[in-house]
């Protein structure tokens, strides 16, 4: 039975192979998964067909394959594991040895598979730990990053300390330490060299006063309602991007058009364990404040976790980025291709600024930056667009009353 690279969604075409969670030999059971396949947005497991025994591994890790590629051949335990409608393909007959089976199938007994995340099989295999001997600490059943790491900790009996050794040291040159280049990082690659070779880039920069956002957030967290401060972001962009739709759009170059998008599905740029991700919150302006917060808080966990669903990373319409809790004052934020547009906020600091009296006054001051495809919109109508945000971000008044 041919294991076949197919469309575990989103309409993907090809896939790079990740890890084999099979060797030759092993015995596999029906829907076991056996190898893990990274797009560019996500990593998905790969079940066996049928139950039988790995003959061949055809695809090696790391190479990309087109849907439909045949990667591993499983000689299936007898006939009522195999499908009923199946058309046979000319493939290598098994080697005649193999039909003689000496051991009875039946005293085969595979344990049960232990669920856990791509990101903490990777753990337990960097740290030469078989995932089926951790102990899970959650009643589900699933082990976590910090089973596997417990698991080291008791494993790894301390060493003794050594008195160090005084001798006359000598210098050799050391080769560079190589790490494999693929996975989720080679398709953050891939796209964002996609993005930087297909749109002309401009970026705009701006400065935001939150003196009065801040104090807003801090006075609704006091009565018990704590909004995260994206939300207000979102909900702003929304009313900006209506008056400024160019920048909540497609160029589709082969029908000579620009395609307005009249849904509005929010990706959040995230930082997770295994690299970039984009989860999108769809239908944002018909979501409230609240439930925007929410969201944002659920999407965040299960990033952290390595639990986004493929819902989760569905194609978005225009993508946000707040960098601002890592520290960063500035960018050039590339973007999320096909969309036209993407906004990074930046670190909030307090800055003394002059107000409208002449007065040095502290506010709390944030940068933003936000990238823009030059084929599709010129530099004036970016600046209003962000002027728009800035007025509503700076007046949050404004802003409840453009929800109601």
């Amino acid at each position: 039975m041919e294991v076949k690279l197919h469309d575990v969604g989103e309409g993907m075409t090809e896939g790079e192979i990740a890890h084999y969670l099979v060797q030759v030999g092993d015995h596999v059971t029906t829907d076991q998964p056996v190898v893990e396949v990274a797009t560019d947005k996500m990593v998905a497991e790969l079940p066996a067909p049928v139950s039988g025994i790995v003959k061949e591994i055809i695809i090696p890790v790391g190479q990309t394959v087109q849907v439909g590629t045949t990667l591993l051949h499983i000689e299936a335990s007898n006939a009522s594991d195999m499908p009923v409608a199946v058309t046979p393909e000319a493939s290598p007959a098994p080697e005649p040895a193999s039909v003689a089976v000496t051991a009875p199938p039946v005293q085969v007994s595979p344990a049960k598979r232990v669920l856990a995340t791509p990101y903490t099989r990777k753990i337990a295999r960097d740290h030469g730990i078989d995932i089926e001997t951790v102990t899970a600490s959650d009643p589900s059943g699933r082990v976590s990053e910090d089973d596997v790491l417990r698991f080291v900790q008791t494993a790894t009996a301390p060493q003794e300390s050594v008195a160090p050794i005084i001798e006359e040291v000598t210098y050799q040159e050391t080769s560079p330490e190589t790490i494999p280049f693929r996975g989720i990082r080679k398709q953050i690659a891939k796209k964002m060299t996609q993005s930087l070779y297909t749109i002309p880039h401009v970026t705009h920069f701006e400065e935001v006063d939150m003196t009065r956002l801040l104090a807003l957030r801090a006075e609704w967290k006091a009565a018990g309602r704590n909004i995260n401060v994206n939300a207000f972001f979102i909900k702003a962009l929304i009313v900006a991007l209506k008056e400024y739709p160019v920048f909540h759009a497609k160029l589709d170059e082969a029908n000579a058009c620009i395609r307005l998008e009249q849904d509005f599905h929010f990706g959040m740029a995230t930082e997770t364990p295994d690299g970039l991700m984009v989860p999108v919150i769809r239908h944002a302006d018909q979501l409230s404040l609240t439930e925007l917060h929410e969201q944002l808080v659920a999407l965040q966990q299960r990033a952290q976790n390595g639990a986004l669903r493929a819902a989760d990373l569905k194609t978005s319409t225009f993508t946000m980025s707040n960098v601002g809790p890592l520290g960063s004052t500035g960018a050039t934020p590339i973007i999320n291709y096909p969309e036209t547009a993407l906004i990074a906020f930046h670190k909030t600091k307090k800055r003394a600024c002059v107000d409208e009296n002449d007065q040095i006054v502290v506010r709390s001051m944030m940068n933003l930056s936000m990238s823009f495809d030059h084929r599709v919109a010129d530099g004036a109508t970016a600046v209003a667009f962000t002027n728009r945000f800035v007025s509503l971000i700076e007046h949050p008044t404004t802003l409840l009353l453009e929800l109601i």
